[in-house]
Parts: structure tokens; sequence; C-alpha cells
């Protein structure tokens, strides 16, 4: 049986809006290294794997605002849906300090392998997700640790990623800035896109609105803070659309 690389999440709601989440899951599938790159389970449940509460947000954002939703069945370290097929750490080998056994000598082989099996199926299903209105608006869901190995403390709850944006990210900016319990990154935690990930591919190159939203992870560990925080979102992301007039 070929290994669902994907998950959609009410595929048949019109709304315009589209969640996405690239590093929804830790899961390895079973053909890659035996179902195991190697790892303790203590690293597997690391940010390195997978955006922890991601998910959660995900599902509950797309409720609330009545939108599908994609999300990845399979983890970052498997191969990286948010990376570009050229990119040199599509498939990493080395994350925050850790080196992943399974990655450590691959192969092209291997490599093209996994293109073909998890990262283009996903991104073959988000794209016909957004084509299915001329008006889509991509909203991508990730989080971020609250400290790296070797670096200070994050400070920002929330970051917003706009590279390449000029109207939705900034304006989602300054709006969550008017929250006085918010330290809010402008393009922070990590500064804009990059050539080739989900949000160029399917939102830049192709004209449509978009905003990538990063939260720390601490901040929706629990099913009730990730609930939490998409009911904060939902009428957030609604009164910015429309004042932007997208």
């Amino acid at each position: 049986m070929t290994y669902q690389s994907y998950e959609i999440h009410e595929e048949t709601r019109e709304s315009r809006w589209l969640i996405t989440c690239d590093h929804a899951s830790n899961a390895v599938p079973p053909e890659v290294a035996s179902g195991d790159l190697g790892l303790p389970p203590a690293d597997m449940n690391r940010h390195i794997a997978y955006d922890l509460g991601a998910a959660g947000v995900t599902h509950a954002l797309a409720d609330l605002m009545g939108a599908p939703a994609i999300l990845s069945r399979f983890s970052r370290l498997v191969i990286d849906p948010n990376r570009g097929q050229d990119d040199p750490t599509l498939i990493m080998k080395l994350y925050d300090g850790t080196i992943v056994p399974a990655n450590r000598h691959i192969d092209h082989g291997e490599e093209q392998r996994r293109i073909a099996a998890y990262w283009k199926p996903y991104h073959d299903a988000y794209e016909a997700l957004a084509t299915r209105r001329d008006d889509t608006v991509i909203v991508a869901i990730h989080s971020f640790s609250p400290k790296l190995n070797g670096r200070k403390p994050r400070p920002w709850q929330i970051g917003v990623l706009h590279a390449g944006d000029t109207s939705l990210g900034p304006a989602l900016v300054a709006r969550l800035e008017r929250e006085p319990d918010l330290c809010v990154g402008d393009n922070e935690p990590y500064a804009g896109h990059l050539p080739g990930d989900a949000v160029d591919q399917h939102a830049l190159q192709k004209g449509r609105p978009n905003v990538l939203i990063e939260l720390r992870h601490d901040v929706i560990e629990t099913d009730e803070q990730q609930h939490a925080w998409a009911r904060r979102l939902a009428p957030i992301l609604t009164q910015v659309l429309a004042e932007t007039g997208l």
C-alpha cells in the first residue's frame, strides 16, 4: 500500500482561505529505514522532527474559518516539504546539533525516491486545493522552539513571515502588535521565505495573498492552548483581510 503523505481536512469547504501545515507530523513511513531514522524517541519528539502543536492549531483554525486544510504526514527529517527540490537542506543530515543517522549517507536514488513518494504528492495536493478558487488566501501554520541549542531564548509568542508580500503579512503584524500581551516577531524568528519553499511555490509565484504564522511551541502545547490561539487568530485574520481589500 502506498503511504499517504498528506491529510486533507474538509476538502469540500468553499472558503477562500486555505490553512496549511508543512511540519504537522513526526511520522517516519515504514519504507524509510524500516520506519526508524536512528534517533531516540526524545529527539523524534523535538522540534527537529516536526512543529509541535501546529497540527492542532491548523485543524482548529480551519474549522473556525470554515476552510479546508492540508497537513503533512511525514517528519521534516524524512524530507522537508517546506524546502525546494534543489535546497541543500531538503534532507537534513544534521539539525540543531543532532546527526540524523539514516540520512547521514543518503544516496541520490533514495533522495529522489523520497521526493517522488512524499514531497511531490504533498505539493501536488496542496496546489490542487489552492487552485480550487481564483482568490485563495493561504495561511501557513508553523511553530518554533523557545530556544535553540547555544542560542538566546526567543521572546516572541508569535511571529509573522511575509517576505515578498507587502499587504497581508505587514497588516497582520500591525494588528497583532496592538494586542497588549503579545511580543510579535516581524519576520522573526526567521527572515522571510526561502526560494522554492511552500509559500514561495504556492503563493508568491502565483500571486496569491498569504501569511506564514509562527507560534512558539510552548504556548501551544495543549489542546486547550491550540484552540485558544485558533479562536484568537480567526477573527483577526478575517478583519485584516477585509481591511486590506485583497
